[in-house]
């Protein structure tokens, strides 16, 4: 038995449960903030952007890894999905989301018809700065694991994506239910991108 290999495998299933759970708090948080015949919506593109995106950085792993502040860049875009979120939840939390009104006739129904695009416009545009960021972060991790093993590294990426669809409905079904887990959400993303940012310093040998 190869125990290394199987150690292997524990640290990517243990990687992708980490980060995709991240991927998936941020597509969960933003489409809890959509009306309900949004939300489902909002989660299919993000994890389909998340998935892509997993797809083609793993195709260039190893360029990606070579790329000195790779994961600067990524805490930069994630320190702007935080600002992002923060303007967000305070909408998000100050309104019912359950409450908003079906529609009216006329002017006004066309008004608020604008509002919700814009706002799932909004929504996926977050997403999708997130998935871009938590795509690099979750390739470098597992590509730094398995190395130069095809099988692991494909093995990791259909287990993030799995993951990511699993937990994004279920995280969006709780903040809807309660809705001050919404900011412990972003304090985690904070703690993240401090981390992030920390990790791509290192990396470029100034700390």
């Amino acid at each position: 038995m190869n125990w290394a290999w199987i150690a292997d495998i524990g640290q990517i299933i243990f990687a992708d449960i980490i980060l995709s759970g991240d991927n998936a708090l941020v597509i969960g948080m933003a489409a809890a903030g959509l009306s309900p015949q949004l939300r489902k919506r909002a989660i299919f593109i993000g994890m389909a952007m998340a998935a892509g995106m997993r797809i083609c950085f793993a195709i260039v792993a190893s360029q990606l890894m070579a790329i000195q502040g790779i994961l600067i860049i990524g805490g930069a875009l994630l320190a702007w999905v935080c600002w992002r979120f923060y303007k967000d939840l305070k909408e998000f939390n100050a309104d019912t989301v359950e409450t908003l009104p079906q529609g009216s006739l006329g002017e006004d129904a066309g008004i608020e018809n604008s509002g919700k695009q814009t706002q799932f416009s909004r929504a996926l545009f977050t997403i999708l700065l997130a998935d871009v960021s938590m795509s690099i972060d979750n390739i470098v991790a597992v590509a730094a694991i398995a190395r130069d093993d095809t099988q692991l590294l494909i093995f990791g990426l259909a287990l993030a994506i799995a993951f990511m669809s699993f937990f994004a409905s279920m995280i969006m079904r709780v903040m809807l239910k309660y809705r001050w887990l919404s900011y412990l959400g972003l304090f985690f993303l904070i703690y993240l991108t401090v981390m992030m940012l920390y990790d791509g310093i290192r990396d470029i040998g100034v700390i």
